[in-house]
């Protein structure tokens, strides 16, 4: 008897075992509809994107009807309500900046100003950042300190003691007067310091142990691998230079010294109304080069700015 229910038993419970690994076989509707994790990661990564393709837009769009704005007459600009695409595209703008206004002459000066102004940046604030960072002599820390604190001190505080003492060495109305104020900035001093601290001490010692010296070493050793924020702080101060507007109106007392900026905004307004046509399409001139020079370093300003903070 006990055996026998002991068999009845053992089949019902390898029947219910059957039943239930049955029902596991059969797809339920809520199974189905349950996204895999990867599944969930597309979606996500998708909806990221159509984010960021709105805020892109939006940053975006001031920029396309400013390229197109640049190709429309004034009377079409002016019109409401206003168009998005010229209705009939004209060059005249341009036209007119090469011809009447002289850019040629705005552009070069605003080239020659930018670029040895990046060029001391990239030299000096590289070797004060050297210093600061593998170098140890009395007052570092302060210095640095003092450095820190000029990043927080407005520029316009120092406006006005800036063109006193550029007008009393006689500077004024001249490249010098538009670059050596700008020579060397706190930023890039704190860019650099930053970066070269990450770099192994054991290698300049074993520089320093062949018998090379602090030049030799900052030279061969220490400016070939800041690439990235060489290139990072190279962009920042041509920005910065490039886009310079307050300064080179009250330094510059003559035309062939203006700089694009300031031609800009002293030639497309005229006695009663402002030509946006013209304002428009030297808004375009202006920001080529930035955005030709962006995307030629874009990879090593990114890697510059992730690589800042790292030691």
């Amino acid at each position: 008897m006990k055996a026998h229910m002991g068999v009845r038993s053992t089949g019902f419970r390898s029947s219910s075992t059957a039943g239930a690994l049955d029902a596991r076989r059969v797809p339920s509707p809520l199974r189905e509809n349950t996204p895999t994790p990867g599944q969930r990661f597309m979606r996500g990564r998708g909806l990221s994107y159509m984010v960021l393709a709105v805020v892109g837009g939006f940053w975006v769009f001031p920029f396309i009807w400013m390229a197109l704005g640049s190709l429309k007459t004034q009377r079409e600009i002016l019109v409401s309500p206003p168009t998005f695409l010229p209705e009939n595209p004209t060059t005249a703008n341009y036209t007119k900046w090469f011809s009447e206004l002289h850019f040629g002459t705005f552009f070069a000066n605003s080239l020659i100003v930018a670029v040895v102004t990046v060029l001391g940046n990239v030299i000096f604030c590289s070797m004060v950042g050297y210093a600061l960072a593998k170098i140890d002599f009395a007052g570092k820390k302060i210095l640095f300190g003092a450095v820190m604190v000029t990043l927080m001190v407005p520029s316009v505080s120092t406006f006005v003691p800036l063109f006193v003492i550029i007008a009393n060495m006689g500077l004024s109305n001249s490249y010098l007067a538009l670059i050596l104020p700008f020579l060397t900035q706190p930023i890039g001093v704190f860019l650099m310091r930053q970066f070269i601290s990450g770099i192994p001490d054991a290698l300049l010692e074993a520089a320093r142990v062949d018998g090379a010296g602090e030049l030799r070493i900052f030279w061969s050793i220490v400016l070939p691998q800041c690439g990235p924020p060489l290139a990072t702080l190279s962009i920042l101060t041509f920005l910065s230079s490039w886009n310079n507007f307050l300064w080179p109106l009250v330094a510059m007392q003559t035309e062939d010294k203006y700089t694009l900026p300031v031609a800009l905004s002293l030639y497309s307004t005229g006695q009663n109304a402002t030509n946006y046509g013209v304002l428009l399409a030297g808004a375009v001139l202006v920001i080529t080069p930035i955005l030709l020079l962006f995307v030629f370093l874009q990879r090593y300003f990114i890697q510059g700015v992730a690589m800042t903070g790292i030691k």
